[in-house]
């Protein structure tokens, strides 16, 4: 699917061209595409333009919501289809999502590409080839990317994630020029593609899965075996686990996960918030 190059609104924003326009302004100087860049839209009476189209002037707009031009009004980047999957504004100008409200990057102390920035940093992906397990929005991929990465190989299970993709500008689009066709994006179970990956043709792995009562499949045994598989001997691997409450699920996630990887084949520790682990 194309990227989306049109505006993208947020209730603040919303109102800050409605101000701009009761305030007698002839024009609002401002980010619409997340602060990923700046530019000037022109304001009238009934409507607004930018990049050389018409706009009405949304109203009651909610708040923790973006919204999108379909064609016809601002509309919710946000589907349901069995599951509310949602692409929710952050302080950061790079957006998070969320599965049925329930967040799926961190935002509270730093900007989710920021925080994808530092576990990417941890495999150390200039001039590899590297598997990203989970792809959501990209950040990982991204963050490769701009470390000069070879190659990545990017798998995202659900779809809608995809379409959510292709509507934020922060997530990297395949088919980019720029990107110099380095990224693979394939819509594919990890679980099951993994199969289909040679053996030690992978140089770096990044783990990213959703959490262990939605995806257990992806915290198995079975599963960390095939990535020692296609990790090369001394290859690294990082495995977002969260910090999951042990008082309360009464379980240390991420020591299990360390153990499972050392019996894979993997020499692991804790580091940030998942994993980190060699291939032995």
């Amino acid at each position: 699917m194309s990227h989306y190059s049109g505006p993208l609104l947020t209730r603040p924003l919303a109102e800050a061209l409605l101000a701009a326009r009761d305030a007698g302004a002839a024009a609002w100087t401002g980010s619409l595409d997340l602060g990923r860049s700046n530019g000037e839209a022109m304001l009238a009476t009934d409507a607004w333009h930018w990049r050389g189209q018409r706009y009405p002037y949304p109203h009651k707009l909610k708040d923790r919501t973006i919204y999108y031009w379909d064609g016809d009004a601002f509309a919710p980047v946000s589907r349901f289809s069995g599951s509310l999957i949602k692409l929710v504004p952050s302080q950061w100008d790079a957006p998070t999502f969320e599965i049925d409200g329930i967040k799926m990057l961190p935002t509270s102390k730093v900007s989710p590409v920021e925080d994808a920035r530092r576990k990417v940093a941890l495999v150390e992906p200039h001039g590899k080839v590297v598997l990203d397990t989970c792809g959501g929005l990209g950040y990982f991929a991204a963050c490769c990317i701009e470390a000069g990465v070879a190659r990545i190989h990017s798998f995202e299970k659900n779809a809608d994630v995809l379409w959510l993709r292709t509507l934020n500008p922060w997530s990297p689009d395949p088919d980019a020029p720029a990107l110099g066709g380095r990224l693979q994006l394939t819509h594919a179970d990890v679980s099951q593609a993994i199969a289909q990956i040679g053996d030690a043709s992978m140089d770096a792995l990044l783990h990213d899965p959703p959490r262990f009562g939605i995806a257990g499949e992806l915290y198995s045994q079975v599963f960390y075996d095939q990535l020692a598989r296609v990790l090369r001997r001394g290859g690294r691997l990082f495995h977002y686990t969260g910090s999951p409450n042990k008082l309360t699920s009464g379980r240390d996630v991420p020591r299990e996960v360390a153990k499972r990887l050392e019996k894979a084949g993997f020499k692991a520790q804790l580091a940030l918030d998942g994993v980190l682990a060699t291939r032995r």
